[in-house]
Parts: C-alpha cells; structure tokens; sequence
C-alpha cells in the first residue's frame, strides 16, 4: 500500500479556507493517477486499480453555506396551520396529532421575539381560536350536534387587562375576566361575569380561575399554555376590537 510519501500531494498543502477546497483531487504519483475525494473529517485517495486508502483529517471541509439551517416563523406557521386545519380545533384529534402539534407548537416558541408579550399591543383585538387541547372549552363528552359548531373567539384589553371568551352558534354564551399578571408572560385569570346566551348575566363563582402563559405572539398567531396543560392556539380578526368594561 503506497504511503503518502510516495504522492505528490499532501494534507498540509491543502487550502487553509474550507469552502475553497474542491471536492475531488487529480495527481499523478510515482506509481499510478490517484483521485482523492474530500469528505468531511476524511482524506481518500483512490488509485488506479479501485482500492480506497482513508486518512482521518481533523478538520471539516464541508462549507458552511451547505450546513443546514433552521426554518422560520412563518414556515412554522405554515406547517402548524396545514397541521391544524382537517382536526375541527381539536375535536378530532387523534393522540398522534396532539403529539404533532405541540412539537411544531414548540418549534413556533422557540423563535418567539415577543418576550414580554403583556406589554405588547400585538396582544390586543379579538382572536379565534383555530386548535385546543381543553376538553370544556371543545365539549367532546356532548354529541357533535350539541357542541359549539361556530367560531369561538377571545378578546383582550392589553392596557386595562380585561379578557373576554365568546361562544357563536348555538349557544352564544360570553364571559368576562379581569388578568392579573404574575410575569411579563403569564397571567392569573379571575372570570367575574357570564352571559348566558349573550343576555343573561350571572355573576362567575369562586372557583372560576385559572393561569395563562403566553408562549408566542405576531400580529397573525398567538399560543398559549394554561395551568391544566391545556395548549391554545388562536388567529387575529380584528385588532380594532375593544373588551367591555
């Protein structure tokens, strides 16, 4: 086996850039032409007859240019929308899809740029709710029939911290909540009034509470995780919309 002695080229002649160094190398040695191929972390030199002779190289000639890079907000988006939109919010997902979305859902917070989402008047207008985990709010118990089959939204005042949950067809029921904020990101929610019907107010009892994370937040997309677990996933309507007082 011929040495690297015996070849006319050597590891310590090879370019210092590793994004100049060519993928293949032709030489003509004393005993025959050698081809040697770059690969990264190995030098291998391939002589006439079909043979390989490896050498380890501690260097990386891959280019940095051809190194992966990550996806971005918006191809998140787009994949968890794609993702979301055959499950009717939730209520038809499998085990395996809660498992999907909330591992793109993840993805979409590692890239948040929002970080101090309460102070944000992204946060502010009215949201639908496009994807839940919260078996109350989705109602799978009932039979489809007796669900809430139109858009369900949530409101919220940034300024004044007042939130409100309205339901559409059938039931049109709403309530109303003060937040009290516990970090810049998560809330306490403390529901006061609802509205059955969207008439009929009773006043919420005691134990109508809960906490609230807000995970990420765009003009477009906002998630968050409540204090069950639970993952919400909503889409802007209308930033102009105001919560009652």
């Amino acid at each position: 086996m011929a040495t690297m002695a015996t070849c006319a080229i050597s590891i310590s002649t090879l370019p210092r850039n590793p994004q100049r160094v060519p993928s293949r190398i032709s030489v003509r040695t004393k005993q025959s032409q050698r081809r040697f191929l770059l690969n990264t972390g190995n030098l291998e030199v391939c002589n006439g007859e079909g043979s390989v002779e490896k050498w380890k190289v501690g260097v990386s000639f891959f280019p940095s240019f051809l190194k992966k890079k990550g996806k971005s907000s918006e191809e998140i988006k787009a994949e968890l929308l794609q993702a979301i939109e055959p499950l009717d919010r939730g209520a038809e997902a499998t085990p395996e899809d809660k498992e999907r979305i909330d591992q793109i859902a993840s993805e979409l917070e590692a890239v948040n740029t929002i970080k101090e989402p309460l102070k944000s008047d992204l946060l502010n207008g009215k949201w639908e709710l496009i994807y839940t985990t919260s078996r109350s709010i989705l109602a799978t118990e009932r039979p489809k029939f007796l669900r809430p089959n139109g858009k369900i939204y949530q409101a919220i005042n940034a300024d004044t911290l007042r939130a409100q949950n309205m339901e559409t067809w059938p039931y049109f029921n709403q309530v109303t909540a003060n937040l009290v904020p516990l970090s810049s990101a998560r809330v306490a929610v403390r529901f006061d009034t609802f509205k059955i019907l969207g008439f009929i107010p009773i006043k919420a009892p005691g134990r109508g509470k809960g906490e609230l994370e807000i995970t990420y937040l765009d003009e477009k997309i906002r998630v968050s995780r409540g204090d069950k677990g639970n993952l919400f996933i909503l889409k802007m309507v209308d930033p102009t919309y105001r919560v009652p007082l």
